[in-house]
């Protein structure tokens, strides 16, 4: 039996759920609601507080059939547009190992438009049943819907669902259907929660009383959106890397290759050494410690975005080719030069990219990235010319990237289109705003999600190429901004892992700040964020603001943005060695 701690419940709010056409809450630039007023820390308590402890419910292959889970799920049940919903046969997967049995149910969910693809599904129900239920998001453009549920998953004793999203990975056309792409940006999460918890209460009587989302990546977005979109539907949320500004990063790397048209402003990957020292250089030391990890990426950001500070200021200076003219372009080594064009397009990269007209909840920029150890991951830098740069080989291709689908598909509506023949705030403009209302999880007003008593954890890698973390660190701030500091603590955990990446893993450099070569050892990263977001729910026991994380036998901080690890003294293996500061 689990042991759920009674308290007041001091508020409730409910949502209002967005139809299929009325797009990501509100056009670009229109005005932001009022704020939420300020209050102590932990005014809302989670939504176990009211319930008494019950008892887990269990069943067995006799219920894993289609006379009890039925064969299909009724419109009318589907909060999102649909056309219907079909059940296969449940499949029985016995107990292995420390996981329990299962009932698995996969299906599909049919779009209005008859030419749009099917939303396919999978539901699996658990032997002994806690009452509680996990979302699980996808990742990269999904395209697949989740296999068989996690052990961790399985020992929650949570049913837990997921979806390929309305479109097959194999495919391409999907992206030139309006449906399928807004299944993607929001529809689908809704669609497949509710059937999710209409095949559970069909198995146990009763539907969750907890209700959980997990995700990283695109499942991190996916995941913000449910709070933004469908704040009544989930209890807590444990996310990891999101890409929040959907849109604009499926966009970024042909901004990119755009401002490397003329072949000057090239950064071939053969410059990432040289890069990737002098981010070290300059920064490694800003947290009181020369160890080969940038831990203030705040400041650091700050030295490398040229839109901030004195105007006309160049972070690259002492790295700037004599006479403009590079002597060994070859060079892979820490002492390569830039020229002034390679200067223009690391500026880019670096700092954040103004749009033309503000986009869905009045952004009006996309962060780009933070100094990293990794400044040519994820196609950030490339070694080959393309259709429409300075210098490309007759027999030269498209530009292509992992979300492609979404320019030359969601935005271009032409499969093969050249992506790098966008112009901001051309004839794309209004395609590009109507766009982010669909996919774009930027909406930093979380307050109906907080006031029914919402729990969330959020943790994003300073040095994750493959999101961007410039606009991951801006969201976080628009949240701040927006709710202020004494609410978020009373719902939200944004938390910073510093020098690690897309799957938050990473090591030190293994030159320092002050040239010496050091041994690369695993940055600190341990941390059970769906365990944090159960405890804080259900028995209203808050994570810390700033727990610790160990990776073998060192320990620091995982702070709270925007601050970060700052050494103090001591052993530098351990988390007493550090405090959180600005």
């Amino acid at each position: 039996m689990r042991q759920i701690r009674m308290a007041a419940f001091a508020a409730a709010s409910t949502a209002v759920l967005l139809t299929a056409c009325g797009g990501g809450g509100g056009g670009g630039g229109e005005a932001a609601p009022p704020a939420t007023p300020a209050q102590p820390s932990l005014a809302i308590p989670a939504p176990g507080s009211l319930l008494p402890a019950a008892e887990a419910k269990t069943v067995t292959a006799a219920d894993c059939t289609a006379a009890k889970l039925g064969t299909t799920v009724a419109v009318a049940d589907i909060g999102e547009p649909v056309s219907a919903v079909t059940l296969n046969a449940p499949v029985w997967t016995a107990a292995a190992g420390s996981n329990q049995a299962y009932c698995s149910v996969t299906g599909a969910i049919y779009a209005v438009d008859p030419s749009a693809p099917v939303i396919n599904f999978r539901v699996a129900l658990p032997s002994s049943w806690s009452l509680r239920a996990v979302h699980t998001g996808g990742g990269g453009m999904n395209g697949f819907a989740p296999g068989a549920p996690s052990a961790a998953i399985l020992a929650l004793g949570a049913a837990t669902w997921g979806s390929d999203s309305g479109h097959s990975f194999l495919d391409s056309t999907w992206a030139l259907n309006e449906e399928a792409m807004m299944n993607l940006g929001f529809m689908q999460m809704k669609k497949t929660r509710d059937v999710g918890v209409k095949l559970t209460e069909r198995m146990y009587g009763e539907k969750p009383r907890f209700t959980y989302w997990q995700g990283g990546s695109q499942g991190g977005r996916e995941g913000l959106t449910v709070m933004q979109r469908y704040p009544a539907d989930y209890d807590g949320a444990a996310l990891t890397v999101p890409i929040v500004n959907f849109s604009t990063l499926l966009l970024a790397p042909e901004l990119i290759r755009i401002q490397e048209k003329p072949l000057a402003n090239w950064v071939p990957p053969v410059k990432a050494e040289a890069i990737r020292q002098e981010f070290i250089r300059q920064c490694d030391k800003l947290d009181g410690l020369a160890d080969g990890i940038i831990n203030n990426y705040q400041a650091c950001r700050n030295i490398f975005n040229v839109k901030a500070g004195a105007p006309g200021r160049n972070p690259w200076l002492s790295k700037r080719c004599p006479g403009n003219v590079d002597p060994n372009p070859t060079d892979n080594t820490a002492t390569a030069c830039f020229t002034d064009g390679q200067i223009q397009t690391l500026n880019f990269i670096y700092s954040p990219y103004e749009f033309a007209t503000p986009l869905v909840n009045g952004v009006t920029s996309f962060g780009m990235w933070a100094p990293t150890t990794d400044p040519s991951g994820s196609g950030l830098l490339i070694g080959t010319r393309h259709v429409g740069q300075e210098g490309a080989d007759p027999g030269a291709t498209n530009h292509s990237h992992l979300g492609i689908l979404g320019v030359t598909g969601f935005l271009m509506k032409n499969l093969n289109a050249n992506p790098l023949d966008y112009v901001e705030g051309g004839a794309l403009n209004a395609r590009r705003v109507q766009i982010s209302r669909y996919l774009d999880a930027t909406n930093p007003d979380l307050s109906p999600y907080y006031k029914r008593g919402g729990k969330v954890v959020i943790t994003v890698g300073s040095n994750d190429s493959l999101a961007s973390t410039g606009a991951q660190l801006d969201y976080y701030q628009s949240v701040l901004d927006k709710m202020t500091r004494p609410v978020v603590d009373a719902f939200a955990r944004l938390w910073v892992l510093p020098q690690t990446g897309h799957g938050l893993s990473g090591t030190n450099h293994t030159v320092d700040g002050d040239g010496n070569t050091i041994a690369a050892t695993a940055i600190p990263n341990s941390f059970n964020g769906l365990q944090m977001v159960v405890d804080w729910v259900e028995q209203n026991r808050a994570p810390s603001k700033n727990p610790t994380v160990t990776a073998g036998a060192k320990a620091l901080p995982m702070c709270s943005y925007p601050q970060h690890p700052k050494y103090v003294s001591g052993d530098t293996a351990l988390a007493a060695s550090y405090t959180c500061a600005d």
